[in-house]
């Protein structure tokens, strides 16, 4: 023991330092380790801490992921199959480290390794960064997807943008939340390759000028370069990685102005390549002035610009020496999926380079694209389906506005022709909108005109997208719309996050091929009031929960009580999401607690409400429920009389590695939104498949968990979606008639309990009946009474430990649907049409 500590933190020089990329054996491993330390130096020499032994242990697995990558890149190119590419604004991976060695298998010879080295592989995890490339489910989604995808054994790739800043870094202070910009480029990320060689133009502003011929061809304006970075994504127990393929913005040596550097001119001498930096600076910047509107939509072009110049450059190059091709091979060789709205610009993208570069006439063209692209819809809430000024378009994308023209008088054309029963309708359907005030491009209505399929992601929304948002549409294509239910990695999301738990779900299935197979998970049913399986579970959660509390004592300073029920709501602060009813609550539950003589609170179920997520920068009503819940926090852990009943905590910084530590320790989770509004959810299947209960609203894709679990397992509350609009109704009649109880809790806030901050904003709009920002819009009052009486419903079940085990273990046995391995097969097949292409 005491080698290894007089080692630490000094390169180890008992172990030799020698290449062995494809080392299996902890001590090559260490070798390899060793080897990276010394000869792929990033810090200076003789220095091994924490830090210095992440990146080496780090490049000694990429060694491992290059080889498999490599091949499975030429196995795709030498099979040609059909390969799917999916555009997304965002992917939030999570730490890559223990993903890796846990898909790879090898992550007990890396501990045995480092332990050689004297150092700890979980301290070593710990020194990783998120990368800070999304921002909520969206996100996170196609991260989970990417990952099913590799152990799938798919043909596919992602496509996204590299943001050096992320999001923000979220920091709490007296004031609230603070954003900073995410530091995870600081150093560098050894997961990331740069491919030098792939680099693409992509031009904004211009114009367009005609030929002789009758072609259209768009030039000048602003030329900046897209280059990628490569991330390796490996799948579970299988040789198959893919890529994720990142875009940066950069100008050339060219567009730097020497003479005018040396006159002194320096920012204008360097303007372009200031130009190519804001690119790719910040995932969605502040859009409220036009300068931010420009910038957002050159991100959405500029990935879809290089991305689709790089598919089209990848189906030459697997055409190449195989005698001729036509271009309507192109569908049967590729599918692009559209994550929500943002990459809609592929459409006229992929247009124009088929007629401008390509040649070909718009017939032919268009038959390409509308069979290559499908779309994701991922809301039915009116200001996150896009629409772009038509000005602010013809200004940057000239070309492409007059592709989306041409789209928009066809398909009304179409619509005269063949339904004359919609004419009416047209105003709301077409693409560009007519409004002379401020003229539009409704961009999910450019998508589902031109994909050929359009899905939703659960069974409830795309119930509402073919009966609401888009029925007309399906009145004209009723084999267009789909549903795909969301899944989540189980690799990620219970395999590694939660091993102790894991190993029991093996031991008692005899086998640990649930981790692929989900569905086995249903084997665990006839166990669920087993005595043994009840004692191995419940000490299973206390290891969480304890890992748990020590994580949020660190954090936030605030300690925690393992043996009281941990209550949890994680994601991003938005009010429909209505983490104001959930701090209303506690609220009232805290105000009661107070009323109580000291017996009746030994009588109470202690109880550790933890929120957290980021409140968007410019979102004020968000950041006013971050701030109330730390204010109620502040008052509530510091009250000698309830803090041993209640605590009030709101988790910093959310991201997916604070998830990876919250959802394993949580008992109870909140998925509280008001009904019809989220699309799906996925945060919900993690804690259901952590065996988690779930206290909810009949939304997204809680109404197909409580399915699959038993609707007694499932604390239900809140008016159903059908019903939102009548209450909506109702409330501007003026025929609301609010608990007493929601009277009570928000008197309380305004009595000035919670300090002297002015909460009267944020509870206007829960006030009146009518007017903008007021009249409750998201039922918080309608919803308060069911949902107190849910929750006394929760306290009384967790006092019957039997019964609350049982319930637990029935929803880790019911989450087998909601794996992203089921979702993608369904894609796959259903809307992709591409096989498996295993590398052998």
């Amino acid at each position: 023991m005491a080698d290894i500590e007089k080692s630490k933190g000094v390169i180890s020089s008992k172990i030799p330092a020698i290449a062995q990329p494809l080392a299996e054996e902890p001590e090559a491993i260490a070798s390899n380790i060793n080897y990276h330390a010394q000869y792929s130096p990033h810090f200076s020499p003789f220095k091994f801490e924490p830090e210095q032994a992440y990146f080496a242990t780090a490049e000694s697995v990429r060694d491992r992921l290059v080889k498999q990558w490599n091949e499975t890149y030429l196995h795709f190119h030498k099979e040609d199959p059909k390969q799917t590419y999916y555009l997304s604004m965002e992917y939030l991976q999570g730490r890559a480290l223990s993903n890796a060695i846990g898909n790879l298998g090898i992550k007990n010879a890396y501990a045995d390794a480092l332990n050689k080295l004297g150092h700890d592989l979980e301290e070593l995890v710990e020194q990783e960064k998120d990368a800070a490339l999304g921002n909520g489910g969206l996100g996170r989604l196609a991260s989970c997807f990417l990952d099913s995808m590799a152990t799938l054994n798919l043909p596919a790739w992602g496509y996204g943008l590299r943001y050096r800043y992320g999001l923000f870094k979220q920091r709490i202070t007296k004031e609230g939340q603070e954003e900073i910009a995410e530091d995870w480029l600081e150093k560098f990320s050894p997961w990331e390759i740069v491919r030098h060689d792939i680099v693409f133009p992509v031009r904004f502003f211009g114009q367009v000028e005609a030929n002789p011929d009758g072609s259209r061809k768009w030039v000048g304006g602003e030329l900046l370069q897209a280059l990628a970075y490569d991330v390796p994504i490996p799948g579970y127990k299988t040789k198959n990685t893919i890529s994720l393929r990142l875009w940066d913005a950069k100008a050339t040596a060219d567009d730097f102005n020497l003479f005018q550097f040396n006159d002194g001119q320096y920012e204008s001498a360097a303007e372009l390549h200031s130009q190519a930096q804001q690119i790719c600076a910040v995932l969605y910047p502040g859009d409220a002035t036009e300068a931010g509107k420009l910038l957002r939509l050159k991100q959405q072009f500029f990935l879809c610009s290089a991305s689709l110049q790089d598919i089209i450059f990848r189906f030459k190059e697997r055409r190449n020496g195989k005698g001729s091709w036509q271009w309507s091979d192109f569908p049967s060789k590729v599918a692009v999926q559209l994550n929500d709205t943002h990459p809609t610009l592929a459409i006229p993208e992929l247009m124009r380079l088929l007629m401008d570069e390509e040649g070909l006439g718009w017939d032919e063209a268009w038959d390409v694209t509308s069979r290559t692209i499908a779309y994701t819809n991922h809301t039915v809430l009116p200001e996150a389906l896009e629409k772009w000024s038509q000005t602010v378009m013809w200004k940057l994308l000239p070309r492409h506005m007059e592709i989306i023209e041409e789209i928009d008088k066809r398909f009304i054309a179409l619509v005269k022709t063949t339904r004359t029963d919609l004419e009416s309708k047209i105003s709301g359907m077409c693409i560009l909108d007519a409004n002379p005030k401020k003229p539009v491009v409704r961009m999910a209505n450019l998508c589902v005109v031109s994909a050929h399929t359009v899905n939703g992601v659960a069974q409830l929304h795309s119930d509402i997208l073919t009966s609401e948002l888009f029925a007309d549409y399906v009145s004209i294509w009723p084999k267009k719309f789909q549903n795909k239910t969301n899944g989540i990695t189980p690799r990620r999301w219970l395999r590694f996050c939660s091993p102790e738990l894991s190993n029991i779900i093996t031991k008692w299935l005899k086998t640990d091929e649930w981790a692929t197979n989900l569905d086995l998970l249903t084997g665990l049913r006839k166990f669920a009031d087993d005595a043994d399986l009840q004692a191995e579970w419940a000490s299973a959660k206390m290891a969480n929960k304890q890992r748990l509390a020590q994580y949020i004592e660190r954090v936030t300073g605030v300690n925690i009580d393992p043996n009281s029920l941990f209550d949890i709501q994680v994601k991003r602060i938005h009010e429909y999401k209505r983490q104001l009813l959930n701090i209303l609550g506690a609220i009232y539950r805290y105000k009661k607690l107070k009323e109580m003589s000291s017996e009746e609170r030994k009588k109470t179920t202690p109880r550790t409400i933890m929120i957290g997520g980021k409140a968007f920068a410019t979102y004020t009503n968000a950041k006013r429920i971050v701030k109330l819940v730390n204010d109620v926090g502040e008052v509530v852990n510091t009250d000698p009389e309830v803090n041993s009943y209640l605590k009030v905590v709101f988790v910093p910084n959310y991201n997916v590695s604070v998830a990876e530590m919250l959802i394993p320790g949580s008992e109870l989770s909140q998925h509280i939104s008001t009904a019809g509004m989220e699309a799906s959810g996925t945060s919900n299947m993690k804690f259901s498949l952590n065996g988690c209960l779930i206290i909810g609203t009949l939304d997204g894709a809680n109404v197909e968990i409580r399915e699959e679990i038993g609707e007694e397992n499932f604390f239900l509350f809140g008016a159903t979606a059908d019903e939102v609009p009548k209450l909506r109704k109702d409330r501007e009649n003026g025929l609301f008639k609010p608990d007493p109880r929601f009277e009570e809790a928000k008197q309380f806030i305004r009595s000035g309990v919670f300090g002297s901050y002015d909460y009267n904003p944020l509870l206007d709009s829960l006030e009146g009946n009518s007017g903008y920002g007021r009249g409750d819009y998201f039922l918080v009052g309608h919803d308060f009474a069911s949902y107190m009486d849910a929750q006394a419903k929760v306290d009384e079940a967790y006092k019957d430990r039997k019964r609350w085990l049982h319930m637990s273990i029935l929803s880790t046995a019911g989450s087998g649907k909601f794996s992203s391995d089921r979702t993608i097969a369904q894609y796959a097949k259903e809307i992709w049409n591409i096989q498996e292409c295993r590398v052998p």
